[in-house]
């Protein structure tokens, strides 16, 4: 049963990968979140007349969270599940277009989501990107709606019924100051049902919301080490629609949501909406127009609402700018804010070049990859026997930011997948980071390499991230000389799972590609002997191994093999498996009998013997087992290049519970290997390097081979 879900497994990610590469997961195309399909239930609702009700995220406990608002928690304790109508008599989906005031927060830490959806309001073709036109409560309502969130790399739509958590009669979490409009609750809905609950919501950064909504890239400022022209950045990216996020740093955990004397909150999440420039008792003043997404709560330092600048400024100006209610939305002096904010968060839409005041598309480059325990998570540089592990991608940086230069600019940015799903379990984020080589003389212009420990023992990184950190994307803008380049992502310390999505924005056109071993075998080449070739001693042991027939059977050779593995004390091992022995036969059944002859049985000693010596040679610390990382260089003296993938497939199915590898697993793993090589090259007539099978082919091969 393990080995059928194994194998389905690798065919479904081969399935979805095709199906990516056909466009799947693009804004047209998005993938169907568990495979709902938002026309045909909202067809079935509308045919059998009952209101949608979503099973995949029930009114219950669990959809609210685990912990704080977990079923014992005093927060949900009273929660009603109830629909928009049964909430006001006149619910509208959007009132007179979506605005920032449409978004209040409730008894959710998501302040972070709230002030990213702020920034979506001020541009309608994103809005609209995330919350597709058509939907109300009016005609055709059956309870039924969708959105659609980026997602590591694809654009996914999400299905919800309108049922909302309620306690005392008002929303739980997201409201609308209105109290009758319901598509910020309803986003919000969505997107809990994406990440798993409510709950995963809490805390997090609002350059995630900014990506998710967009599919942009983020950079941070420290605004106590701002640019100097850090306004006029603002400035163009609000002009391209651009989404911007403040906080104020806590220094300790009685901070959390503290009010400062002018009423700033600190450890709480801010959206910038809108930069200006006034000119005030003869001066140019820069102002920035700030949101707090509980809707309340405003500055009341200079410039502030009811402040006295306001009456020094032209009326007109002051008419066009000037917001007496208490919205939670207010303005400020560009020096209070730097002097009061820690943090400017600005994503990037379509990654321009942001120090350059001409529009300039950025060249972008995304690929997924995973760190995988006993594969490819191999740690940072600090763990040297297994960093060379990790994925390694390949960037070539061509043409200069400016002619008579010779550096290039570019962003990376590292992110990790599904971390808040996986809070339920007590997982959060790992810590991440990467790191970039110069890819060494002797390989610059190929592709099929993966370098090894060796490269990396000798070799200085040319640049890395500013920091290795447990948040969902680290990123980092960085420079350097037109040339080739490896960048390694990475866990902070080894075998830590994840999966992860690279991307890399340069400025000027540039190629990248993941580096990976070419698949190949090389092996050596084996003259069968003629019977009288073979050593008399041989025969007389074979005689007595095979019986009265002269061939040696799948149960006589596991017998054979098992009492002289069990000789060799230094090797541990569970012994061979009739499926292991049974491989062997397959591979070395020359005449199709289903047994070993006395040539073919000779060969297959000889091969075992052969890997008995790799198998010594690379037990590293004479454990006996061979780790990952020896596995790996074990599998190359033997002869077998693999890819990351391969070789993730190769450690997930032969090695034991501790993730090493006995001498039983690496035997039956390299004659596997060797069938399945030879096994193409038998069936690839042309040499082409694919061959076409009909089902009866196929099955037929995989059943046996």
């Amino acid at each position: 049963m393990e080995q059928h879900i194994y194998a389905s497994g690798v065919a479904q990610r081969l399935r979805s990968q095709w199906d990516r590469n056909e466009g799947l997961g693009q804004n047209h195309n998005a993938v169907k979140f568990l495979s709902q399909d938002y026309e045909s239930l909202k067809a079935q609702s509308v045919q059998s007349r009952r209101l949608f009700e979503d099973s995949y995220f029930p009114c219950s406990a669990s959809s609210l969270g685990f912990n704080e608002l977990g079923p014992r928690s005093s927060k949900t304790a009273g929660v009603r599940w109830m629909r928009p109508p049964e909430i006001c008599k006149r619910p509208e989906f959007i009132v007179d277009g979506a605005t920032r005031t449409d978004i209040c927060q409730g008894a959710l830490g998501d302040c972070w989501l709230l002030a990213a959806i702020a920034s979506l309001t001020l541009n309608d073709n994103l809005l609209h990107r995330v919350v597709p036109h058509g939907q109300s409560f009016g005609s055709g309502y059956s309870g039924i709606f969708h959105f659609q969130f980026w997602q590591f790399g694809e654009w996914v739509e999400v299905v919800i019924d309108d049922r909302l958590p309620v306690k005392d009669g008002k929303l739980l979490f997201v409201h609308s100051a209105e109290g009758t409009e319901f598509w910020s609750a309803l986003l919000e809905k969505a997107y809990a049902k994406l990440n798993g609950c409510y709950e995963a919501l809490s805390g997090g950064s609002t350059s995630e919301g900014f990506e998710d909504f967009t599919g942009g890239v983020t950079e941070m400022y420290e605004l106590r080490k701002a640019p100097s022209d850090l306004f006029s950045i603002i400035s163009r990216a609000i002009e391209r629609g651009s989404l911007l996020g403040c906080s104020i740093d806590i220094t300790n955990t009685r901070d959390m949501e503290a009010v400062t004397f002018k009423k700033l909150v600190k450890g709480h999440a801010y959206s910038v909406t809108g930069v200006d420039e006034v000119v005030y008792r003869g001066n140019l003043t820069k102002l920035v127009r700030i949101r707090n997404p509980w809707g309340e709560v405003e500055w009341t330092g200079a410039w502030s609402d009811n402040s006295r600048e306001w009456d020094n400024v032209d009326r007109s100006v002051r008419g066009r700018l000037q917001n007496r209610s208490e919205d939670g939305e207010f303005w400020m002096s560009f020096s209070d804010f730097l002097r009061e904010f820690s943090r400017l968060e600005l994503c990037n839409l379509t990654a321009d070049a942001l120090q350059n005041s001409q529009m300039k598309k950025w060249s972008s480059s995304l690929y997924q990859g995973e760190w995988r325990r006993g594969s490819t998570a191999g740690g940072c540089r600090n763990y040297p026997a297994t960093f060379w592990l990790n994925p390694q991608f390949k960037l070539v940086l061509q043409h200069p930011d400016s002619p008579g230069q010779s550096d290039c600019s570019f962003l990376v940015g590292l992110m990790q997948k599904d971390r808040r799903k996986k809070r339920r379990e007590g997982k959060d984020m790992e810590t991440i980071g990467f790191a970039v080589y110069e890819v060494p003389r002797e390989f610059v212009g190929s592709s099929g390499v993966h370098l090894k420990r060796d490269f990396f023992l000798t070799h200085a990184s040319s640049a890395r991230s500013e920091l290795f950190i447990n948040l969902r994307e680290v990123s980092s803008r960085l420079r350097l000389p037109a040339g080739e380049y490896i960048i390694v992502p990475s866990t902070f310390e080894p075998n830590k799972e994840a999966d992860f999505v690279l991307r890399v924005f340069s400025e000027k056109p540039a190629d990248s590609e993941e580096l990976d071993d070419d698949v190949e075998a090389k092996l050596p080449t084996e003259t069968p002997l003629d019977e009288s070739q073979i050593d008399a001693a041989f025969k007389n042991l074979f005689r007595q191994l095979a019986g009265p027939d002269m061939e040696i059977s799948n149960a006589e050779l596991q017998t054979i093999l098992n009492r002289i593995i069990s000789k060799h004390k230094d090797l541990k091992t569970d012994g061979f498996t009739k499926e292991a022995c049974r491989s062997m036969i397959s591979l070395m059944d020359t005449d199709g009998s289903g047994k070993l002859g006395l040539t073919e049985f000779h060969v297959l000693w000889e091969k075992i013997k052969r890997y008995l010596t790799i198998f010594r040679q690379f037990d590293l610390d004479k454990s006996g087992t061979m780790s990952s990382y020896e596995m790996r260089m074990a599998l190359e003296s033997a002869g077998f290049k693999l890819t990351n993938q391969l070789f993730q497939l190769i450690i997930l199915r032969y090695t034991e519970a501790d993730m090493t590898v006995d001498f039983d697993n690496f035997v039956t793993c390299l004659v596997r290997l060797e069938t399945m090589f030879k096994t193409f090259q038998t069936m690839d007539t042309n040499k082409k390097g694919f061959m076409s099978l009909n089902f009866t082919q196929w099955i037929t091969l995989t059943m046996f081979a």
